[in-house]
């Protein structure tokens, strides 16, 4: 997928899987960032003309030290991010438990963390719409 063939997007968020544990981090708290201080999931904002497979994978790495191929990857679904009403993908993936032991955090974050699926989509300090996305990816595989 080169950047001709989509349309434009934000950037591209990934809900990482190991087992029934989801992974994620706690935003900094910065009143400069979007959702200050809220659990997110791994990805951000597009670069240039980047695909959102490589937008995903490239943050992946930036924010936690993990290499996935593309064919890891769901396919990816288109959403509005609500804050700039920009569409952004949501994408699936799967990790071994052994490749734990890689994720190193990167500059953004307070900590990471593997959570519950199901404590992550009940949490009242995660960003609602990466709950809603998470739910219902959860609830189609159950």
């Amino acid at each position: 997928m080169t950047g001709s063939d989509y349309q434009s997007f934000d950037g591209a968020k990934l809900a990482l899987f190991c087992g029934d544990s989801i992974l994620v981090y706690k935003r900094d708290q910065r009143e400069d960032i979007p959702y200050p201080g809220l659990l997110d999931l791994p990805g951000g904002g597009r670069e240039g003309s980047e695909s959102p497979q490589s937008c995903v994978l490239r943050e992946l790495n930036e924010e936690f030290s993990l290499v996935l191929s593309p064919e890891q990857l769901s396919k990816g679904q288109l959403y509005t991010i609500e804050f700039n009403g920009l569409p952004g993908y949501f994408f699936t993936a799967n990790l071994a438990p052994a490749e734990q032991t890689k994720i190193r955090l990167g500059e953004e974050g307070q900590y990471w963390q593997f959570m519950p699926v199901t404590d992550f989509i009940r949490r009242a300090d995660a960003i609602s719409h990466l709950q809603q996305m998470v739910e219902a990816y959860w609830l189609q595989q159950q």
